[in-house]
């Protein structure tokens, strides 16, 4: 069963949103002017991430190619396993979802996927995070950001 833990949304300036969404009560940590991802709580269960295009862009691979991506959500669903990650994007795109991003291991250390619903809102699906499977740079990280 998932479960919905996260909202994820691609921000034109990452900073300036940090500072919106605290004057609405997410707590978000210092972050420095040219941040490329946020991560913030809203509420004891539920993230609130901003991350700039050019790094959505790093872990989506179906937005590689996108121009406009600020303005853009994705909406977390936490899986219990890895396996579940597979077998929720195989039963997704298997019941006609686009599929954005198929299960891959994530350089955050979780197994993650995403596809689009109906309306093209992404959809991300998401394991537990095992530290031993993180890595630093990410693979396909650009020389110019």
């Amino acid at each position: 069963m998932a479960k919905l833990d996260q909202i994820n949304i691609v921000a034109a300036d990452p900073v300036a949103s940090a500072d919106f969404y605290r004057r609405l009560g997410v707590a978000f940590g210092d972050a420095p002017a040219d941040a490329f991802h946020i991560g913030g709580r809203a509420g004891e269960d539920f993230a609130l991430d901003l991350d700039a295009a050019w790094f959505a862009r790093v872990w989506n691979a179906g937005w590689a190619a996108e121009t406009a991506l600020a303005g853009r959500v994705v909406v977390g669903f936490a899986v219990e396993s890895r396996a579940a990650v597979d077998e929720a994007y195989a039963e997704l795109t298997g019941a006609g979802a686009t599929g954005l991003a198929p299960p891959w291991d994530a350089f955050w250390g979780c197994r993650y996927a995403v596809v689009e619903d109906p309306d093209g809102v992404a959809v991300g699906l998401m394991s537990p995070r095992d530290p031993e499977m993180a890595y630093w740079p990410p693979k396909n990280w650009p020389e110019e950001r």
